[in-house]
């Protein structure tokens, strides 16, 4: 339970992050980062094995994030980990700023530029059958938005990962079932999701995405079936956290106006004050 808590606080913790670092910057892609942060924080703090220190070191796990645009959480916690000060958060998507917009490999801890989406998938397939084939045992994860899988390149990955039998990579989407331009289904309907992965050669698994106690247990007991990766089915909130912009297509990309702000603040602090 002790654990819990730490990893609900972090995640709060993070959520005032990068609604600041959107604020004070005055551009970012709010819902889906708010909507991923509880994944993004149980895979640092809890599941991947990783070392701030030593990014580059050769047995650590992979990480790629796919749905690019997402990127202040991503942000957050890898200046929380310590794989860049905090203080550089300050200069998000400003002049000469290696934080941009979406992953940066300049950085340390991303480990591929990412931002046309649809290719974080088949970056993550190579990088797990590399580990097959030069019999390591790290894992590779990557996180995709739900409105990315309109992208052909998606289900050339998955074809990819089950003839390997990949089975040391978890890919999970963000399925908050909004997109830029409206609600998954109206725009391109995915469902049967979790069916057509299966159909692919996957094993699945759904779970309420801004649930962390969930997410440590899926995330925890890994390869689920031996030669088969793993597609995680994780139901988010787009916007989560912050009252006003949960659910709300209208804030995919949007900056909170300074009441907006410190109302969101506010919440955030609240949440925090609960989780003792």
């Amino acid at each position: 339970m002790e654990e819990l808590t730490f990893l609900k606080r972090k995640a709060t913790e993070i959520r005032k992050e990068l609604i600041t670092m959107i604020y004070e910057s005055g551009t970012g892609h709010t819902g889906g980062s708010l909507s991923n942060t509880d994944i993004l924080t149980v895979l640092y703090y809890k599941i991947m094995n990783v070392d701030s220190k030593n990014p580059n070191w050769e047995d650590r796990d992979r990480y790629v994030q796919s749905k690019g645009h997402s990127v202040e959480s991503y942000w957050a916690v890898l200046a929380d980990k310590g794989f860049f000060p905090k203080e550089e958060l300050q200069t998000f998507s400003k002049f000469n700023s290696r934080l941009i917009g979406h992953p940066n490999n300049k950085v340390p801890g991303v480990e591929m530029n990412t931002g046309a989406l649809g290719h974080g998938l088949s970056i993550a397939v190579g990088m797990a059958l590399a580990a097959k084939l030069d019999n390591k045992s790290y894992k590779v994860y990557t996180v995709m938005g739900d409105g990315e899988q309109a992208e052909g390149s998606v289900w050339e990955g998955a074809m990819a990962a089950a003839q390997y039998k990949l089975d040391n990579l978890i890919a999970i989407i963000d399925r908050n079932r909004l997109q830029i331009t409206g609600g998954t289904e109206d725009v391109m309907g995915l469902e049967p999701l979790g069916d057509k992965w299966r159909s692919f050669g996957w094993e699945v698994v759904e779970v309420d995405g801004n649930d962390i106690e969930q997410l440590v247990t899926v995330l925890s007991d890994n390869p689920k079936v031996s030669g088969k990766p793993l597609l995680i089915v994780a139901n988010t909130v787009k916007g989560k956290g912050i009252s006003f912009s949960e659910n709300q297509v209208g804030w995919h990309h949007r900056v909170p106006t300074k009441e907006e702000y410190e109302l969101a603040i506010k919440e955030l602090s609240e949440q925090l004050e609960v989780l003792v």
